[in-house]
C-alpha cells in the first residue's frame, strides 16, 4: 500500500519525544535516522542509542489527512520551516525492496553469508545461510566482516570454539561449516539465542553448536579459539572471563572496537597473550593474538 512519509530534524534529546508524538497522531512506525551517517556501537541489550542529529521519519496510511496533524505538529514547536519534509511513497512490495538490499557476501577465501533467497554463487566454497533477522550479526557490518575474515585464515579442523556474544549465531556457524568439532555460543539476550538455535538448524549445524546464556554457561570449559565480536568496554570488563576460555596457546579474536579505543582493549588482553597488530576496516578494528 502507498504511504505518507513525514521526516522531521531533530537531536538525538528530541527525538524520543517527537517519536511518541508521531505515534499519538496515527502515524504507523517511526524510524531514526542518523542525518550524518555516524557510525554508532552495537547497543547493549535495551537499549536504542540515538546520534547527535537525528531524523524522526513517520509513516502514514497514504489516507490521512495530514493538515490537521501538521498543524498541531506547528502549534507543539516540533514543525517550522525548513525542519521537516512531507513525501508520498510510491506502492511498492517494501519485503522485496527490503530483500534486495541482501545478497551473498565472500569473506576470505572460503566463506560466504548467503541469504535464503538468492543462490549460491560458489556451491564448492563454504556456505552460510543467514537472513537478516531480530539478532546482530549479517555479515554487512565491518566487525562482523573482520571476524570472519579471520576465521577463514585458520585451520579450525578438530578444533573447538567460543563465540562470546553469539547475536545471529554468523560466527559460529561459520566456524563450524569451517571444520570447527564443536562450538559453545554465549549471549545474554534470549532472542540471540533463539536467533542462532534457529539459524544453526538451518544450516544443519545444530548437532555441533551448543547455546547459553550467561548464568548457565559452561564452567572449566577451555577451547583452542574464542571470537568476542561485542563492544570495547564489556571486553574490557570482561576480559578476565572471555581469557578464561582460551587454551594455552589458543587464538584469539576481538572487534566491536573503534580505532581509538583498541590500545585500551590491548592493554587488558596482553597481560595474557602475545597480540598482533590492529587490523582496520574503515573506523572499526579487529585485535588478534595468541595465550601464552
Amino acid at each position: 500500500m502507498p504511504w505518507i512519509q513525514l521526516k522531521i530534524n531533530a537531536t538525538k534529546d528530541t527525538a524520543d519525544a517527537i517519536g511518541d508524538i508521531l505515534m499519538e497522531t496515527g502515524c504507523q512506525a517511526v524510524t531514526f535516522l542518523d542525518r550524518h551517517d555516524t557510525p554508532v556501537f552495537e547497543p547493549l541489550l535495551g537499549e536504542t542509542p540515538l546520534w547527535g542529529d537525528t531524523d524522526v521519519q513517520g509513516l502514514y496510511d497514504a489516507a490521512t489527512d495530514m493538515s490537521p496533524i501538521l498543524n498541531f505538529l506547528t502549534e507543539a514547536l516540533i514543525l517550522e520551516e525548513g525542519n521537516y519534509k512531507l513525501d508520498q511513497l510510491e506502492d511498492k512490495d517494501w519485503e522485496r525492496e527490503w530483500m534486495k538490499d541482501f545478497h551473498p557476501m565472500q569473506f576470505g577465501e572460503r566463506l560466504w553469508i548467503c541469504p535464503s533467497w538468492t543462490d549460491v554463487p560458489d556451491p564448492s566454497a563454504v556456505n552460510v545461510m543467514l537472513d537478516p533477522g531480530l539478532a546482530f550479526g549479517t555479515g554487512t557490518h565491518p566487525t562482523t566482516a573482520l571476524c570472519l575474515k579471520w576465521l577463514d585464515q585458520l585451520d579450525l579442523s578438530n578444533k573447538t570454539v567460543v563465540d562470546f556474544g553469539c547475536g545471529s549465531g554468523i560466527l559460529a556457524i561459520a566456524a563450524i561449516k569451517l571444520g570447527a568439532k564443536r562450538v559453545v555460543g554465549i549471549d545474554i539476550d534470549p532472542q540471540a539465542i533463539l536467533a542462532s538455535r534457529d539459524n544453526a538448524e538451518r544450516n544443519s549445524v545444530a548437532d555441533k553448536l551448543e547455546l547459553y546464556l550467561p548464568k548457565a554457561q559452561p564452567k572449566d570449559f577451555q577451547a583452542d579459539i574464542v571470537v568476542a565480536n561485542i563492544l570495547a568496554g564489556p571486553l574490557k570488563e570482561l576480559s578476565e572471563i572471555i581469557l578464561a576460555y582460551l587454551k594455552p596457546q589458543g587464538s584469539i579474536a576481538l572487534s566491536g572496537i573503534l580505532e581509538e579505543q583498541s590500545d585500551e582493549v590491548v592493554a587488558a588482553y596482553q597481560t595474557q597473550c602475545n597480540m598482533d597488530p590492529v587490523v582496520l576496516d574503515q573506523e572499526w578494528c579487529r585485535l588478534s593474538g595468541t595465550k601464552r
